[in-house]
């Protein structure tokens, strides 16, 4: 996927490939969705917490808009962000790169071990082959239910039906698996992390799996 491609229309939302100048306010966007979600408490120490989920969420913005895997609502008010398999998407920029591998366990602190072991475990759980994996998806909350996590989503899973392979996400609660089977996710593996803490749920969507009416 050498460009991002167009912007793509879903009902009343109005959906497209995020680009440079929105990194900030998919940051701002990610940080109110997820301030409070079990997988920021988990991963997350207390001190600083806000501020390094911001920081966090910036470097992902960055990693989904320089390989043209992230998109974002017209307003920026609903972001998916995803892993395409090798090949599916430009590679990642290497000062992109490095800048994770430098900054992200510094941010995780003293969870940078029980997190990054967790990582481990997961990929085992994950499709064998090719996949596209969702990594954030959120919506502000002044903008749920108007259908905009949903629409944000489908530019990729139409991809992963146009290429005939599955999506994947991992699920930090229950209500999320519940959203997900609505859209053609099933459960195909339950766990916790490596500290056994935090109950985990992966999701996989077969290609060709009919989406709802958004």
């Amino acid at each position: 996927m050498s460009e991002p491609g167009p912007t793509v229309h879903v009902g009343v939302p109005v959906v497209r490939p995020a680009e440079p100048r929105d990194v900030p306010r998919i940051a701002a966007t990610l940080t109110v969705s997820f301030a409070e979600s079990r997988w920021v408490r988990w991963a997350l120490p207390v001190d600083g917490r806000t501020q390094r989920l911001t920081r966090l969420a910036e470097l992902d913005a960055h990693r989904g808009v320089t390989t043209g895997t992230a998109w974002v609502s017209e307003d920026v008010d609903a972001v998916a962000s995803w892993e395409a398999p090798e090949g599916a998407a430009p590679p990642l920029p290497s000062d992109v790169g490095a800048a994770l591998a430098r900054e992200v366990p510094r941010l995780h602190a003293d969870r940078a071990d029980a997190v990054a072991r967790t990582d481990v475990a997961l990929a085992a759980a994950l499709p064998d082959g090719p996949h596209w994996r969702l990594r954030a998806l959120a919506t502000r909350p002044r903008s749920r239910r108007r259908g905009l996590g949903g629409a944000v989503l489908e530019p990729a899973l139409r991809r992963c039906d146009d290429d005939g392979v599955p999506a994947a996400l991992v699920a930090p609660a229950w209500a999320v698996v519940r959203w997900a089977r609505a859209l053609g996710f099933e459960v195909t593996a339950a766990t916790r992390s490596a500290d056994g803490q935090l109950p985990l749920w992966v999701v996989v969507r077969q290609p060709g799996v009919p989406m709802p009416q958004l």
